[in-house]
């Protein structure tokens, strides 16, 4: 072994990438166990350890060490190999290996992963010296992961993988939120001093306190600093969790348990808690909270269970990204029709409110915009909404009141809106060379094209139109009073409204059926754009035609609505992991206890982000107009440096 280590050590020899070797057996069972031998063996060791330090330096090296045996079946000629002289062996060779390259940079590993595979199956060994296939196998796939995942990087390797570097923009993010915190902190004990000093002093004649301080209105300056603290605390433990190889990963495995008893637990939950609403009317506040609270629950549950894999679970739950984006055309257009308010400050306020969380993220996770795809499809959607009913002639309803002529007009608007989402769909040529022009494309791409944003539009093309045009007809039919919207009133008569309920409980269980029968994922990907607002339509009458049903409302679901988006990014690194492809790992070795603690941190977090991004939306986006154009130079300043930033970060990675 020394003289085949040495050559290797030669600079004129081609050296091998990985060495995997080690020693002990033989040597026992040769010199009978002996003491002696031990001795020999230690001085073989230490006259070996240089040169493999010195191969080190080119090569992975590893050390095997020897596995144990099971004592009761070794055969005569091998009785004298026992675990205590196993044991000794292993140690002088540790000892003297560690201390050879304590003081070096390269280092012998030791691969002791087998012995410890081998403390498992050794029973299932034939003759109790020699381990069971298997076990060589899993020790083979460990060092093959061992090498091969530092290089080919795998999105759901969560083994072996150094940790990426900082990037630029990474390390300026740190120095941004390390300020903060400091600046926050010192903030903090100057107002503490400043209350110290004048805080209720006694009359000495009354022998009551007077009160020298008027409570004053928090500074935006504190609330701004107060903010960017917490989020930097928060973007700390999500790099943790999910970049800095701190916490360990397991994979998903589904079955039906996983997933079906969760659902049946928090709809319990659900239906507990409910309370009547403030208003009665179809899709009120506390209903569409209540929606996407559900909604969010189902999806967080399908995605730690793994359920993608079944095709039935996954169509139903595309419905309801669907039904997201229904509500997203439904509401954006509700405002924009009633209020007929298309000024800048709103939109700045939505755009802000939607993309906060995951600007941060992209910055400081070093992930792509469209890695968070549902931001970039809402973003897109609420833009195109805005557009359209934006664009002259502005038809809103105090405008069409007036004359019938702009109805028509406004179904012009959705008519021509159609036909060019038809066109897109149909153009996938189009769409791309749309999206891969620069600036563009540096929100749009991954993996270096566009067609993961192509697929994830596509896939939802005409829900925001459905919502839109849902919106138009239940605002023009509640306008002329057609609907019974008082509370515990059905929505239509009796007649209408039974018909109606039948043919949505009929349609509901037809969808279910169909998309239980699907046997081809992307041939029931291309009907599901046309046929998934059948379900939503349905759901929403059965939810809204009766009158009791629309008069409460579960507020344990809609608590979690009004912090879905914050609970959906989230999740991608504070409670899956590995980029959503594993599940976080708190607490090793006790499954229930793990998900238990990291689902209240993940909920918690959520909160709080969403309380941050309320609060920063109250300073960075003012109601004044000129302070708001000053504002909005700043962040394009931002988003410009940071572009630049990002074109240099690529070409130094290229």
């Amino acid at each position: 072994m020394k003289q085949c280590i040495k050559v290797w050590t030669e600079d004129s020899v081609a050296k091998p990438h990985v060495i995997v070797a080690g020693a002990a057996t033989w040597s026992i069972k040769i010199h009978n166990g002996s003491n002696e031998a031990l001795s020999q063996y230690k001085m073989n060791i230490t006259s070996i350890a240089p040169l493999l330090e010195k191969l080190a330096k080119t090569s992975d090296v590893y050390w095997v060490l020897q596995d144990p045996v099971y004592e009761d079946l070794l055969s005569e000629n091998r009785k004298m190999i026992t675990n205590e002289k196993i044991d000794a062996y292993n140690e002088a060779a540790v000892s003297i290996l560690n201390s050879s390259t304590r003081n070096s940079k390269s280092s012998v590993k030791m691969f002791s992963v087998s012995k410890l595979i081998a403390q498992e199956t050794i029973m299932e060994s034939l003759d109790g010296l020699h381990l069971p296939e298997s076990s060589r196998e899993t020790s083979a796939m460990i060092l093959m992961n061992v090498y091969c995942n530092k290089i080919l990087k795998p999105v759901d390797g969560s083994c072996c993988q150094p940790r990426p570097p900082l990037t630029l923009i990474q390390k300026l993010a740190a120095c941004f939120f390390t300020l903060s915190i400091i600046g926050y902190l010192i903030f903090y004990i100057i107002h503490r001093n400043a209350h110290r000093k004048n805080k209720p002093c006694t009359d000495l004649e009354s022998g009551e306190e007077k009160k020298n301080i008027i409570n004053t209105p928090v500074s935006p300056l504190e609330i701004l600093l107060q903010s960017f603290c917490k989020l930097g605390l928060i973007m700390a433990y999500f790099y943790m969790c999910d970049r800095a190889n701190l916490f360990m990963k397991e994979n998903k495995f589904y079955t039906h348990s996983t997933f079906f008893i969760p659902i049946i637990y928090i709809l319990v939950l659900g239906v507990f808690y409910n309370e009547n609403t403030k208003e009665t009317k179809v899709l009120n506040r506390e209903q569409t909270d209540e929606w996407k609270g559900w909604m969010q629950l189902v999806i967080l549950i399908y995605h730690i269970s793994g359920a993608s894999t079944f095709l039935p679970v996954y169509m139903h739950i595309r419905v309801l990204v669907a039904a997201y984006l229904f509500q997203t055309g439904y509401g954006h257009f509700s405002y924009f029709w009633i209020k007929g308010d298309f000024g800048i400050h709103r939109v700045c306020q939505v755009l802000f409110r939607l993309n906060f969380l995951v600007v941060v993220l992209c910055i400081v996770m070093d992930r792509p915009y469209q890695f968070y795809y549902f931001v970039p499809l809402v973003t897109v959607w609420f833009m195109v909404i805005y557009v359209t009913l934006a664009l002259w002639p502005q038809i809103i309803q105090k405008k069409a009141n007036g004359n019938c002529f702009w109805h028509f007009g406004l179904l012009l608007k959705l008519a021509f809106l159609l036909l060019c989402i038809c066109f897109l769909a149909y153009s996938q040529g189009a769409f791309e060379k749309i999206f891969s022009l620069w600036p563009l494309s540096k929100c749009f791409e991954l993996k270096g094209n566009v067609y993961e944003w192509w697929f994830r539009w596509r896939l939802d093309r005409y829900v925001v139109f459905h919502g839109m045009l849902f919106a138009f007809i239940y605002l023009a039919l509640q306008k002329r009073q057609v609907l019974s919207e008082g509370k515990g009133e059905p929505l239509f008569s009796n007649k209408i409204s039974n018909f109606l309920l039948f043919i949505s409980v009929v349609s509901f269980l037809t969808y279910s059926i169909w998309a239980s029968s699907c046997k081809n994922k992307a041939e029931c990907n291309e009907l599901h754009p046309s046929v998934s607002v059948v379900q939503i339509l349905a759901f929403i009458l059965i939810r809204n035609i009766p009158g009791y049903a629309r008069s409460v409302y579960s507020s344990f679901f809609a608590w979690f609505g009004k912090i879905s988006l914050e609970l959906f990014i989230c999740q991608y690194h504070i409670w899956l992991a590995a980029d959503t492809r594993g599940i976080l790992v708190l607490i090793p070795g006790n499954p229930m206890l793990n998900i238990i603690v990291s689902t209240f941190i993940f909920v918690c977090v959520a909160h709080e982000i969403s309380q941050i991004t309320n609060d920063l939306a109250q300073i960075i986006i003012p109601k004044d107009n000129s302070s708001l154009l000053k504002r909005l130079a700043c962040i394009a300043a931002f988003f410009c440096g940071l572009l630049i930033l990002s074109s240099i970060q690529d070409k130094s990675r290229h």
